[in-house]
């Protein structure tokens, strides 16, 4: 029909029909001018403006953006070109995963905060116990409180101490200074051998009934569980930091400039690669980062096991909090068994020379706690309220890797759907190859990308995260879950802290003065104390664990 109708057209008109068609066609094929090709590379910094066209020419030398067209770009400006998208592309991954940095490194630092004020703030009550309550100890125990707490803080923070000696290490050091001043009072001038040897005897005459277990139990479970905590959160960070600066591949950064940058060499500044297109490409870049996906999901899911089992006797705010409380049990169960810790103590090391003393070894035990007056804590600052938030914030981002190059494209990269987009090589309506899946084994059918073998780098992470999830999970539990079994021994006052009926998370009360409490108000401590010689035997240690062991001291020497 259209055939004929063209034969009726006379034969004039048709010839300037055809002449104005030919015109057009060739105003249609005129090549783009390379203005706005060189005010985005200027614009964008991307390299020297020197030798950059100002025309169309052909693009015989280029690597990647080739065309059968003239076109914008010189070899040097395709150089320049792959060193800004790697650029470009780690800074949009870096972006994408700041609020989960965030999130990760603030609270692990909040965490160690918190630990080491819970360890200065469990330190300062153990020392004011024995400022208000036995006052003849007080300066004979506070090298033995200072070295505990700073053996505790090392191990926080990852240093390999076993739990069970700094426990042992600090009765067996308290054990002489309990015999003297408490047990067997009015013994002076007793030889350095004689008291070595009631060190020695407290494992075997367990002089503070099943105190120093139940300790062990407590510190030992809480300890690991925080220490582990914090090193998991660390691990965190530095999986994010290596996914943010991971070195792409030639093939994936070929792939990555010829999706960013080659339209720009045919003019078209503005387009976006096509949703199916940027996939490809970015499933294949980060094929090795997929990886990570199943194990981060499983890091995250042993994470929140482990905060799960950090509460009641366990949590480490409630074993710092009430550990002075443990002690004065111990104390406690040492003064009423006196008679038999003698006899016991005679046998093993013989009797000392006596000398009488013009006053008591020790204080009233009616008096226990006498200006330890506390308020009730905030249960909104409780260290497992924390801890809970923290876990629900984290629990978003559980599937972070295995969607992270979808959000990539989505987000950042890709033309919205319905709009002309770039498919490698021209602008069209869609993208028409095959998009693979994520991770390696998906990567076989890609178009676009190139993925040979398996990133080192990310294969040390993954076992990092492998490593960090055994220990979450429990791996190193069994011997302190042995000991939170334990029974208590003599004493009546030792049941709560080992029956493992409290399981809440806010924290359960500590033996020996009800609930464990935040606030202290300090009371009396003059005793006769050289502040010079205390001083001095704080050298050589770490300066950050120092700090904790220097509130006995401040607290003595304000109160004078």
């Amino acid at each position: 029909c259209c055939a004929q109708l063209w034969l009726q057209v006379p034969e004039c008109l048709r010839s300037g029909i055809l002449l104005l068609a030919a015109l057009t066609s060739l105003k249609g094929e005129k090549l783009p001018n390379c203005e706005e090709v060189w005010k985005v590379f200027q614009l964008r910094q991307i390299g020297p403006a020197k030798g950059l066209p100002e025309t169309p020419r052909a693009g015989a030398d280029l690597q990647v953006c080739t065309s059968k067209n003239l076109t914008c770009c010189t070899k040097k400006m395709e150089e320049r070109y792959q060193i800004i998208v790697k650029q470009d592309i780690q800074q949009v991954l870096q972006t994408s995963s700041s609020t989960l940095k965030f999130l990760i490194s603030h609270n692990a630092a909040t965490f160690q905060e918190t630990f080491e004020m819970l360890i200065r703030q469990a330190e300062n009550y153990t020392s004011i116990l024995f400022c208000n309550t036995y006052r003849n100890l007080a300066v004979e125990a506070a090298t033995a409180i200072q070295e505990f707490f700073t053996d505790v803080g090392l191990f926080v923070f990852g240093i390999d101490i076993s739990t069970e000696e700094l426990v042992n290490r600090f009765f067996d050091t308290l054990f002489p200074l309990v015999y003297n001043h408490l047990i067997n009072p009015g013994l002076t001038d007793i030889s350095l051998e004689y008291s070595e040897c009631i060190r020695m005897s407290q494992r075997d005459i367990s002089p503070f009934g099943n105190v120093p277990k139940v300790v062990m139990g407590q510190m030992g479970r809480s300890l690991l569980s925080s220490r582990t905590f914090l090193q998991a959160l660390n691990l965190g960070i530095e999986v994010i930091n290596t996914t943010d600066h991971l070195q792409f591949s030639k093939d994936c950064s070929r792939a990555l400039l010829r999706m960013q940058y080659c339209p720009h060499c045919q003019g078209m500044t503005l387009s976006k690669p096509c949703m199916g297109y940027c996939l490809n490409v970015i499933r294949g870049c980060l094929a090795n980062m997929a990886e990570i996906d199943l194990h981060w999901r499983r890091y995250i899911q042993s994470l929140e096991e482990l905060s799960s089992t950090m509460h009641g006797t366990y949590d480490i705010e409630h074993v710092l909090l009430s550990f002075h409380s443990l002690v004065n049990d111990a104390l406690t169960h040492a003064s009423i068994n006196g008679p038999k810790v003698i006899e016991q103590v005679n046998k093993m090391c013989g009797h000392p020379v006596r000398k009488p003393t013009l006053s008591p070894g020790y204080s009233d035990q009616n008096k226990d706690n006498q200006g330890m007056k506390m308020s009730a804590r905030d249960n909104e600052e409780t260290l497992a309220n924390r801890r809970k938030e923290f876990m629900k914030s984290l629990r978003l981002y559980k599937t972070f890797y295995g969607g992270l190059a979808d959000q990539l494209c989505i987000n950042e990269l890709a033309a919205a759907d319905g709009l002309a987009c770039w498919n490698g090589e021209d602008v069209v309506k869609s993208y028409t190859h095959r998009v693979v899946g994520n991770g390696i084994k998906s990567q076989s059918a890609n178009p676009e990308v190139k993925v040979k073998g398996t990133d080192p780098v990310i294969n040390q992470i993954i076992d990092k995260l492998k490593h960090i999830i055994q220990r979450s999970q429990g791996k190193s539990f069994p011997k302190h879950e042995k000991w939170g079994l334990l029974q208590t021994g003599s004493g009546g006052s030792m049941d709560e802290q080992v029956s493992g009926d409290c399981d809440d998370e806010d924290g359960c009360g500590g033996s020996g003065s009800g609930e464990v409490k935040r606030i202290l108000q300090f009371t009396d401590c003059k005793s006769h104390y050289s502040t010079a010689t205390y001083l001095s035997s704080l050298r050589g240690l770490n300066l950050h664990v120092t700090g904790i062991a220097m509130n006995f001291i401040l607290i003595c020497i304000i109160l004078m």
